[in-house]
């Protein structure tokens, strides 16, 4: 599948806001022949839109009959359509009622207050009027985006997904309740500290164990598993990891700009496999403040869900394997510092931390460290359910901004959640200074 940026006029190849290419299928003949749009649906859920809105908006753009079936996943506009002109008409959709009117950013969700249908941006904050003049407000007044069900952020039918109601919605599987009921028998630092106050934790720094680690971790980057579907030779893989151990055993730490020079050098910069190379080899027991270091680095080299869950798998091993003393607070802390940083997706993160998997190390070192990650995926609940009130509560607000009281945010701030404050200062905004990554 294809994958093109939202906003077709940014040529960005790092832009973040990414969408399927539109693609058809042409049936029937004669009076009977019909466009078929059989991606609607992805395309929809990384617009955060309902599937029939752009199904709609065709229809009416191109005077033609739409028949929508959501449970069939079939979404077709009548007659025979170009698809070079429906994906000019898609552009028209996202600058009409996806962008944002102030940043035109695409994170924004559609509000309708007093028959008016306002574009909420959670980027920049300010609410923007769609043209109420196109006869798709009609539509969406009379089928409005139905509201999130709490715990379930970015899903539902805004988001192009379906969210079950009834008896069986918000449950857990069998594995997730076990997984949380025994995150909560996780001993805390200060149990940990009195348990094994007579226990030696400490590593040995001298010249020989420090070559002994590295060979070992060297060897076990060169036995990383491939995926199926990517038949590349390990010898790049094995030789970036080789590298960074290298620098790092002659005293010097590779900067961002330097680790991104070599991957493209060996041709792996995008590669998904590499952040797990980059993730076991480069950083240490303090990887939550080294994030905020390489943050521009993996902005860069993260560019899908692929890339993230190799990311995850990486963190597996280097908690579960190379430093232990991550475990159990170090790995919540280092989360949070990558999800501030934009660099890993709430539902990836989720997904994550609430399955087991053998991909990447053994299954109960892969419950050992995931299970670590409880507070963090608690946070995001807790996030999650705040965002919901808050959406409540703007709905009974005049929807019109008069960009006058950004200054309240301050003194109206709530405290932090611990998992965030934690995290506070290792997930800086790196964007405050220039990146020696800017001129590559």
């Amino acid at each position: 599948m294809t994958i093109v940026n939202i906003r077709r006029d940014v040529d960005d190849k790092f832009y973040r806001y990414r969408m399927p290419l539109l693609e058809i299928k042409i049936e029937g003949k004669g009076n009977g022949i019909k466009t078929v749009i059989p991606n609607m649906s992805d395309i929809a859920r990384a617009l955060s839109r309902p599937p029939t809105y752009p199904t709609k908006y065709f229809g009416c753009e191109l005077g033609a009959q739409t028949i929508v079936d959501e449970k069939g996943d079939r979404f077709i506009v009548n007659g025979a359509h170009d698809a070079n002109r429906l994906r000019e008409l898609l552009d028209g959709f996202i600058d009409k009622f996806v962008l944002c009117g102030h940043c035109k950013n695409p994170e924004t969700a559609l509000k309708i207050k007093d028959g008016d249908i306002w574009r909420d941006c959670k980027a920049c904050g300010k609410r923007s009027m769609v043209d109420m003049g196109h006869k798709l407000t009609t539509y969406i007044i009379k089928n409005p985006p139905p509201k999130r069900a709490k715990g379930t952020k970015g899903a539902g039918k805004s988001s192009g997904q379906t969210v079950e109601q009834g008896d069986g919605a918000g449950s857990d599987d069998e594995l997730t309740r076990r997984i949380k009921e025994e995150a909560a028998q996780i001993p805390t630092a200060e149990q940990v500290q009195r348990d094994d106050a007579d226990e030696d934790w400490s590593v040995d720094t001298s010249e020989a164990a420090v070559a002994a680690r590295a060979k070992a971790l060297e060897g076990s980057i060169a036995n990383v598993i491939l995926d199926d579907d990517e038949g590349d030779d390990e010898g790049p893989y094995s030789a970036f990891g080789a590298w960074i151990l290298k620098e790092r055993e002659a005293g010097h730490t590779p900067g961002p700009a330097e680790v991104y020079r070599k991957t493209q050098e060996l041709g792996i910069e995008k590669k998904h496999k590499t952040l797990q190379v980059l993730f076991q080899a480069l950083f240490t027991d303090k990887a939550p403040q080294e994030v905020e270091t390489y943050a521009p680095l993996l902005l860069k080299l993260v560019t899908s869900d692929k890339h993230q869950k190799s990311m995850l798998g990486g963190i597996e091993r280097l908690a579960g394997l190379e430093f232990p003393s991550l475990i159990p607070n170090g790995v919540p802390r280092l989360l949070m510092a990558l999800y501030q940083n934009d660099i890993l997706d709430e539902d990836v993160a989720r997904n994550w931390g609430t399955h087991v998997s053998k991909k990447y190390v053994d299954k109960e070192t892969c419950k050992k460290v995931r299970k670590c990650a409880a507070p963090f995926l608690e946070w995001l609940d807790q996030a999650s359910d705040e965002d919901s009130d808050e959406d409540d509560d703007g709905d009974e607000e005049d929807g019109e901004d008069d960009g006058e009281d950004d200054g309240e945010d301050d003194e109206d701030a709530e405290e932090e959640p611990p998992v965030a404050a934690a995290a506070q200062g290792t997930a800086t905004n790196y964007q405050e200074g220039d990146s020696d990554l800017d001129d590559l």
